[in-house]
């Protein structure tokens, strides 16, 4: 029997989506680590773009830690990612930029990539109204949030460097629902952020269908609210919503990238409870 749309959808209202968790007693949501079985990134190949800081770093921390050689991907490195030791650091990476994107595969000196998380992103932090828009930081999400990723993705594939059974996690947001904004943005506002998402899940699920002739599976994941200095501008929320640490959201995130096959390939998840959102 199919499931319900109810069974398969997490719903739009992020403070009524945690409170119906804490009323469940949903484990998986609540506590991360009641579901989470990491053992299969040990002794993989995990390139993390965006791996020197926030979410990024955080993910890169998860991933030594359970054993995966990390290949992270960087403008340049910094003290926390440098102390994890990974297995390669490629750096001058600026994922709006071409030239630069396109050397990615040739500095990849260790083999073919069996993970490959698009994680850098970029959240203008001023609030647009229809009186305050910014075109131009509009623009400069969509070409780092939407483009950067298949920058990134198309140097490392046409590099050779991406095989069948390879994955590639798309860190996007479900700020990039469509349904979602009457609920989320009654007022509006926001728009470089929810276009440059949106932007990012369609070449996402463009990707999926292209790489089905390949093998290559491709995931397209909300990372849940974390606490990061991306989200400070909302932290007077992070309690009411669920806001968790970022070492839990990249738990969180491990644990959905484990579960993206050829099956499930294309599909929206939301990391916080392991539900698609709708488009």
């Amino acid at each position: 029997m199919a499931s319900s749309s109810s069974d398969r959808y997490t719903i739009p209202d992020q403070p009524a989506r945690f409170a119906r968790a804490k009323e469940e007693k949903n484990e998986r949501y609540l506590d991360i680590t009641t579901a989470y079985d990491p053992a299969y990134v040990k002794g993989k190949r995990v390139a993390v773009t965006g791996a020197n800081r926030g979410i990024g770093l955080a993910l890169s921390k998860e991933l030594v830690a359970q054993g995966a050689l990390l290949v992270a991907i960087v403008r340049k490195s910094s003290d926390e990612l440098d102390a994890l030791n990974p297995t390669e650091v490629v750096t001058g990476v600026d994922v709006t930029s071409d030239e630069a994107c396109d050397t990615i595969a040739s500095q990849i000196k260790g083999g073919p990539i069996d993970i490959l998380v698009n994680n850098a992103g970029y959240f203008y932090e001023p609030e647009e109204k229809i009186d305050s828009m910014n075109f131009k930081e509009q623009l400069k999400m969509i070409d780092i949030c939407a483009c950067g990723p298949l920058r990134v993705t198309a140097s490392i594939f046409n590099g050779g460097l991406l095989k069948e059974s390879s994955v590639v996690a798309m860190i996007t947001s479900q700020g990039g629902s469509v349904s979602w904004r009457t609920t989320q943005n009654p007022d509006g506002g926001d728009y470089g952020h929810h276009m440059s998402k949106c932007a990012a899940n369609m070449g996402a699920v463009l990707l999926s269908q292209e790489f089905k002739k390949s093998g290559v599976a491709v995931g397209v994941l909300h990372p849940g609210f974390n606490k990061t200095e991306m989200t400070a501008k909302y932290k007077e929320i992070w309690e009411i919503e669920g806001a968790v640490d970022p070492e839990e959201g990249a738990k969180r995130v491990v644990h959905e990238i484990g579960k993206i096959t050829m099956d499930t390939t294309g599909l929206f998840i939301n990391c916080e409870d392991g539900l698609e959102i709708p488009w």
